[in-house]
């Protein structure tokens, strides 16, 4: 954030009695902090929201998320966040696969909703529905209810512009899929990323399919490559 400009020394404040003072404007970043230039590259010249996911490491489950804005001049600034989120119980990769327990690093459009509880406001096509249950326990036997209340689906080997639900793979189904943001159940997951339920719900507000969004994530490192 831009800080406020030192107040006027006493003759140049003296010098300009009678007129108002201008006020500092907010600065936009030219580009999203921590991002290098190969993942900048791989963010489409349409899209004015980005949510960034930053893994702590490249075998870390925790991470972190933060929405960005770009305005009409190309700048950046960030909106919201950092948000405490989890990750795979394995981390990253680059290298996708069904059953490997890491989420995909890499950047993704974000065009579909839903879940089994209402629509809390968003923008997106959403889905609601009785089928969006996770039954079980996670990785530290917590409870996986209500993890699904709310997604959002994230376009890694699946079909934009269709329900969270539809288990199209158009890379195969050996590449995985079904990769949400969802509700936090305390725990990794088996590659989404998982918010607070009320971080989840401010996302799905703010998300606007007009803007054209997208997620970065990744590990630290990988981002900042």
């Amino acid at each position: 954030p831009a800080w406020p400009a030192a107040p006027p020394t006493q003759s140049a404040a003296a010098g300009h009695a009678g007129r108002s003072a201008p006020q500092p404007q907010p600065q936009l970043l030219t580009e999203i902090p921590s991002l290098g230039a190969k993942t900048r590259n791989r963010i489409p010249a349409t899209a004015r929201q980005v949510v960034v996911v930053t893994g702590e490491s490249a075998h870390s489950n925790r991470s972190s998320v933060t929405l960005y804005v770009r305005d009409a001049t190309g700048g950046w600034s960030a909106d919201a966040g950092p948000w405490q989120a989890h990750n795979a119980l394995r981390g990253w990769t680059e290298d996708h696969h069904a059953g490997d327990l890491h989420s995909p690093t890499g950047v993704y459009t974000l065009t579909d909703a839903g879940g089994r509880k209402s629509n809390p406001g968003t923008r997106l096509p959403y889905d609601r529905g009785p089928a969006f249950v996770a039954p079980g326990t996670g990785f530290h036997g917590e409870s996986l209810a209500g993890s699904f209340d709310y997604v959002v689906a994230i376009n890694y080997n699946r079909k934009p512009g269709t329900t969270p639900l539809d288990w199209t793979r158009p890379m195969g189904a050996s590449r995985g899929g079904g990769v949400w943001f969802h509700v936090e159940h305390g725990g990794p997951t088996h590659g989404c990323v998982s918010l607070a339920e009320p971080r989840m719900k401010e996302l799905l507000r703010w998300l606007d399919p007009s803007k054209q969004p997208v997620v970065v994530m990744g590990d630290a490192a990988a981002l900042s490559s």
